[in-house]
């Protein structure tokens, strides 16, 4: 076969990377910035072989195989059939045969490897939602739950999984933030690059989602984020910064959203300008399903048409192909997007070991494994005269609402695992189209009501489904302890109104606590609430969406046979009023729905994020002067701690920890940039976490990331000359230890 002639002037992904200077210590550079350094693991041996390897089979590439890998098929037998192909799941991009390109399969899965409605006749372990990691404060241990869903996706036949959610939540009443970490870019930069590293470790490609600024599901297609380019760089872009250079991920999704005027899957700044010539990112972009507005997205440097179908028309085929044979530029382009695509393929291994189905799995392992993750995520937000644990059991317990006699709750939408069987219940959200099949309220079969009476046989235990309050009372004043069950569903596809519990819940336990002060609240919710019955409680036990063995996490964690090990990630504000935007963009005028038909001409949605800038959660309300109803990194547990010898030196701090209670218990120091220059501000900038026994102490050491020490500019890091103050804190707003240190003016581009 003739070997293709190129036109234009492409580069070969290879020689790029191989172009690109080494990072300069941040000692060693100057003021200017100089250069454009590359991220550091962008040069490694691996990354650089593939993409020679890539670029010496573009070479190859003939006709319609050019626009093969950039052109991509739903995988989900709704509204349509799927590829013979195929494996029921999120996508589907066919290979090349004659060059030895494997096909690739992709599954939904930050959670999970996706249910798909149970369509493929299997199931898989679903862990707790991401803002239960995040609450975690564990890195090491979001790696190793990677590890094991990369490796059920793998064993399904999937050679990419759609995770690593690395958006900030903004906004709490966004209906996706359980999908994501926090509200800091650090501890989000930190687990979403965890996560994705311990997927990889399978040989598979996992992507970073949703790039960028996705912050809320109201009219998510059409939405126009503003927000000045500095402070994307210092908040939500930060954030996928580190999580490149924590997991390097083989993809990047792209989001639904416009970004300053731009969609987000067709802007040159973000996709060109930012990604790949800042950050020298050196795989590929794949759009979300149905977010390419137009061809031009090719150009803006989109490499994957996904679910193609889906958008308004198939663009990364014959146009693609098209106005690639007419211009040298869009020939040059096309050589370079399938370049990044097969860099990534090669990078993994996928073309010699691409993933086939085998079914070898261990889920009672990985089962356990996720109800590890669970009780590291539990925060315990109250626990007035140390009602928990209850080591003893009680003679009489009454168990109240949330489904708890059947199991634990989880989000909707693209990210819905389950075990075997399916879900437990299924509560309906509506008549919406194909859509009513995944946004639908469901529970893993894991119920806490019975893993209770497993704990406590002695013990008369009781169950009210709460849909009667009175009922609820009479039985609370009989009982010894009271544990309340409450839920706040959450779904892709729709936010929140507000941040009270839905179906009458706060009034339930408002006279549930009132009838019995020893009233304990279970709290599955995917984010903040409102707690006006917060006072009248006992305790208050945050266990988000808890995963597959959730039932049993949180009866371990109430009998003391296992320890709340979490922390917020996300601030639990006192009301929606002490929000940037106290109502949600959009929601009056397109009711909190993305399933509904576009925009009316001339409608325009735009949430103005200059309103708080960088300075989401935690630092929106230090600049408030405001205080939350729980900060974020807020959590109690059984045990205290004392911390002692707190020393900072330049990029370093250290302390010592000792559990100096009777339990052991999760220690998780926070260090926050508190001032500059007498400038007050709040910044994380450092976080550790120490299992230990009672009795024991260890010295914790910190590495600061100088970013969070500085201002971008242009996409320039400077730290100006002058006096840094540096807080060991339990929380945000609990500062136990301060130093202050004189540092040098400096300034760079790429990297901490």
């Amino acid at each position: 076969m003739t070997r293709r002639t190129r036109t234009g002037t492409a580069s070969h992904i290879a020689l790029a990377i191989l172009a690109l200077p080494l990072a300069t210590p941040l000692a060693a550079q100057d003021e200017s910035g100089g250069g454009e350094p590359a991220q550091e693991w962008t040069r490694s041996d691996e990354w650089q072989a593939a993409a020679a390897k890539a670029s010496q089979t573009v070479e190859q590439m003939e006709g319609a195989e050019r626009v093969t890998l950039t052109r991509g098929y739903r995988a989900i037998p709704f509204p349509g059939p799927i590829p013979d192909e195929a494996i029921p799941g999120a996508g589907y991009i066919p290979g090349i045969p004659r060059l030895g390109i494997p096909p690739l399969h992709e599954t939904d899965g930050p959670l999970g490897v996706t249910y798909i409605a149970g369509l493929r006749g299997d199931f898989a372990t679903p862990f707790p939602s991401s803002v239960s990691q995040g609450a975690s404060f564990d890195p090491a241990l979001i790696e190793r739950m990677g590890r094991i869903i990369g490796s059920e996706a793998r064993a399904k036949g999937f050679d990419i999984l759609l995770a690593g959610g690395a958006n900030l939540t903004r906004d709490p009443r966004n209906g996706r933030t359980f999908e994501y970490f926090s509200e800091d870019p650090l501890l989000t930069g930190k687990l979403a690059g965890a996560s994705v590293r311990g997927i990889q470790s399978n040989r598979i490609i996992s992507t970073v989602k949703h790039f960028a600024l996705n912050g809320q599901e109201t009219g998510r297609r059409f939405i126009d984020v503003r927000i000045g380019r500095d402070a994307a760089r210092e908040s939500d872009l930060l954030a996928f910064e580190i999580a490149l250079e924590e997991g390097e991920p083989g993809a990047v999704m792209c989001a639904y959203n416009k970004v300053n005027g731009e969609n987000a899957c067709a802007s040159e700044w973000l996709l060109t300008d930012v990604l790949r010539e800042t950050w020298g990112y050196p795989g590929f972009v794949m759009s979300d399903w149905g977010a390419v507005p137009s061809l031009q997205a090719a150009i803006a440097g989109l490499d994957q048409q996904s679910a193609a179908s889906l958008d308004k028309e198939v663009y990364f085929e014959d146009q693609l192909l098209a106005r690639a044979n007419a211009d040298p530029r869009w020939d040059a382009q096309l050589d370079a997007m399938n370049e990044r695509i097969l860099t990534a393929v090669y990078r993994f291994g996928l073309d010699q070991d691409p993933a086939e189905p085998s079914g070898a799995i261990d889920y009672q392992a990985n089962a356990e494994a996720s109800k590890d993750v669970a009780t590291a995520g539990m925060v315990l937000l109250r626990n007035e005269g140390g009602i928990l644990p209850l080591a003893e059991a009680p003679r009489r317990i009454l168990v109240v609402g949330g489904y708890a006699d059947a199991g634990v709750l989880s989000g909707a939408g693209s990210s819905q695992a389950h075990g075997e069987g399916g879900a437990a219940i299924i509560r309906p959200y509506g008549d919406i189209g194909p859509y009513s099949r995944v946004l639908t309220q469901q529970y893993h079969r894991s119920s806490p009501l019975k893993a209770l009476r497993e704990r406590y046989p002695e013990a008369r235990i009781d169950f009210r489904d709460g849909r009667y309050v009175s009922d609820a009372v009479a039985l609370a004043g009989l009982a010894d302890v009271v544990i309340v069950f409450a839920t706040q569903w959450m779904s892709e596809g729709f936010d929140l109104p507000d941040l009270s519990l839905p179906d009458g819940q706060d009034a339930l336990i408002a006279a549930v606590a009132k009838a019995n002060p020893r009233t304990i609240v279970v709290l599955e919710t995917g984010g903040p609430i409102a707690m006006p019955w917060l006072d009248e409680s006992a305790a208050v036990l945050q266990a988000w969406y808890p995963g597959i063995r959730g039932g049993e996490a949180i009866a371990e964690v109430i009998s003391g046979d296992a320890y709340p090990g979490g922390r917020l990630p996300l601030t639990f504000p006192r009301s929606t009023q002490d929000l940037p935007r106290p109502e949600v963009p959009g929601a009056l005028e397109l009711g909190l729905d993305f399933t509904g038909s576009e925009p009316s001409p001339g409608y325009e949605l735009v949430a103005d994020y200059d309103v708080e800038g960088a300075e989401i959660g935690y630092r929106w309300l230090a600049r408030k002067q405001a205080d939350a109803l729980f900060p974020f990194g807020f959590g109690l547990g059984y045990t205290k701690f004392a911390f002692e010898g707190f020393t900072l030196e330049r990029d370093r701090a250290s302390v010592r920890v000792s559990n100096a209670g009777e339990r052991p218990g999760a220690a998780v120091p926070q260090l926050y940039l508190l001032s500059r220059n007498g400038q007050p501000m709040l910044r994380l900038v450092g976080f550790a976490k120490a299992e230990l026994p009672a009795g024991e102490a260890r010295r914790l050491d910190f590495e600061i990331d100088k970013r969070l020490l500085a201002d971008n500019r242009d996409g320039i890091w400077t730290m100006p000359t002058g006096e840094y103050e540096i807080g060991l804190g339990t929380d945000a707003e609990t500062i136990v230890a301060r130093e202050t240190i004189r540092l040098e003016a400096k300034s760079w581009r790429n990297g901490g």
